[in-house]
C-alpha cells in the first residue's frame, strides 16, 4: 500500500524514464547480458544488472565490470549494448499502465512535466520521437548532457529552466539514484515498486510517497 501524507505545492513533476514510465528494465537485461556474450564476459546475474539502472552506461558498466579499465574497452562495451537494445526495441517498450492518462491529466492540472533519465540524449530523443513526444514534456535532461544520477545537477538544470525551488517540485523514479538525486537537490520523491528495484530496497531512502501503481500517484495529488 503507498504510503500517504499531504501532498505539498507542487508545481512541477519530473520523471525517471525506465523502469518508470516505460516498462523496459527486461530489455535492458537482456541487451546487457547480449552485450556481455559479445564482449567475451562473463554476464552478470539480472539482479545485479536491475541494481544499476538509471546510471549513465558508462558508469554502470563500469560498476558491473570493475575490472575493465581500459577506455577503448568499456567504449566497445557501451556501443554494444546500445546496438542489442536498438534491436530488442525494434517494437518500443510499452508505457505502464495508467501512465499516458495521468500524465494527460496532469498536463490539464497545470503541472510542469518533465524528465530526468540516465539515457542519452540520442536514446531520450528516439524514445520520444517513437511516441511523437518530441514536445510532450516542457523540458529532459539525459546522464550524457548533463551529469549521472545520484549527481543532483539535471534537477537542479531543471529547476532553473522553470526559476523554482526545490519544494515545488516532486522526482518519481524506480531506483536508488532517483530517490537519492532528489534528496541531493532538496526535493521529495516518489518511489514506485514495479520498476528495476524492489519497494523494500526503495523504502530504505525515505521516498516522501510509495506507489505500486502510477494512478496511485494521480490519486494522492487530488487529494
Amino acid at each position: 500500500m503507498p504510503e500517504f501524507s499531504v501532498p505539498g505545492s507542487y508545481k512541477l513533476l519530473i520523471f525517471d524514464w525506465d523502469g518508470t514510465l516505460v516498462d523496459s528494465i527486461g530489455r535492458i537485461v537482456e541487451a546487457m547480458h547480449l552485450a556481455a556474450d559479445s564482449c567475451e564476459l562473463p554476464r552478470c546475474t539480472d539482479r545485479a544488472v536491475r541494481d544499476i539502472i538509471g546510471l549513465a552506461l558508462p558508469q554502470a558498466v563500469q560498476v558491473l565490470y570493475p575490472g575493465l579499465q581500459d577506455l577503448a574497452a568499456i567504449e566497445r562495451f557501451t556501443r554494444v549494448y546500445s546496438e542489442c537494445y536498438l534491436q530488442l526495441e525494434s517494437e518500443p517498450s510499452a508505457l505502464f499502465a495508467d501512465v499516458a492518462e495521468s500524465l494527460e491529466i496532469f498536463r490539464e492540472q497545470g503541472y510542469h512535466l518533465a524528465v530526468a533519465t540516465g539515457k542519452s540524449r540520442h536514446g531520450l530523443d528516439r524514445v520520444l520521437a517513437g511516441r511523437d513526444w518530441c514536445d510532450y514534456f516542457d523540458i529532459t535532461r539525459c546522464a550524457d548532457e548533463s551529469a549521472s544520477k545520484p549527481h543532483p545537477l539535471m534537477l537542479e538544470q531543471i529547476l532553473a529552466h522553470f526559476q523554482l525551488p526545490p519544494q515545488q517540485a516532486l522526482m518519481v523514479g524506480d531506483s536508488i539514484f532517483d530517490l537519492q538525486m532528489a534528496h541531493n537537490a532538496g526535493m521529495h520523491s516518489v518511489a514506485v515498486g514495479y520498476g528495476a528495484q524492489s519497494m523494500a530496497v526503495l523504502r530504505e531512502h525515505r521516498p516522501h510517497l510509495a506507489i505500486e501503481r502510477f494512478s496511485q500517484l494521480r490519486d494522492w495529488l487530488s487529494c
